[in-house]
């Protein structure tokens, strides 16, 4: 006698959009920086791969990457008053560089530029 598990439950995971894992642009002076070397910065959701966010990169912007390099922050400690200690939340940096002559612009205006 065979004995089949019916009863196991069935994970399915949302499909995510290009949206949900380029979270926001990195504009800091040494992102800026980057940028005249065809570097933007982004934070993307933690556990998004180096392929999906190529992906979202070419399909938000229209623009062709040619590397991703990503790396994870820990967040820093935080203090409120003298009694409560907490920390930030640990998140995920994302370095895109693309091809020579596109360049990323956010309702018209390039943030990466100064």
């Amino acid at each position: 006698m065979s004995e089949t598990k019916t009863d196991v439950p069935v994970v399915v995971f949302p499909k995510r959009t290009a949206r949900d894992i380029i979270l926001r642009p990195i504009v800091t002076e040494k992102s800026v920086t980057l940028s005249q070397e065809n570097k933007y910065t982004f934070a993307v959701d933690p556990v998004a791969n180096k392929c999906e966010i190529r992906s979202a990169i070419e399909h938000i912007f229209k623009v062709k990457v040619l590397k991703v390099n990503t790396l994870n922050v820990k967040g820093k400690p935080k203090r409120w008053g003298r009694k409560y200690e907490g920390h930030k939340s640990d998140w995920k940096k994302a370095v895109v560089t693309l091809k020579e002559g596109d360049k990323i612009e956010i309702a018209g205006v390039n943030l990466f530029e100064h």
